[in-house]
């Protein structure tokens, strides 16, 4: 049974793979390898920011603020997470990108967990 159960640590098992703690991009076998959905937990010093605006977006994506302020930039809209559960989805097809104004940590889900995206 230990080969389908695996018990981690969001923190240090994200900081072996920039962020990313399960979809494709884990080995076959791998409790935390998916094809459906990937899952990050991203943990941003203050004025982290993501370097480009993302075109071509294949998935759906959900982020979820656990601590700090982080704003998410998409086509026409800002949005602040500023309380700890606040959170956005947006869907295939929509631009983005995001700023820490604090130090923060977010969790983000994407679906489906598509081959070929850089892992970041």
């Amino acid at each position: 049974m230990s080969d389908v159960v695996y018990v981690g640590k969001a923190g240090v098992d994200a900081a072996a793979d920039r962020g990313w703690l399960l979809g494709h991009f884990k080995p076959l076998g791998d409790p935390r390898h998916s094809d459906d959905v990937e899952i990050k937990w991203g943990v941003h010093p203050p004025g982290d920011e993501r370097g480009e605006w993302v075109e071509g977006e294949e998935r759906t994506a959900l982020l979820v603020l656990i601590s700090g302020r982080f704003r998410v930039e998409l086509p026409g809209r800002s949005v602040l997470l500023s309380e700890p559960g606040d959170y956005v989805v947006w869907g295939k097809g929509v631009g983005h990108s995001w700023y820490a104004e604090e130090a923060s940590t977010v969790l983000t889900v994407r679906w489906p967990s598509v081959p070929g995206y850089r892992i970041g």
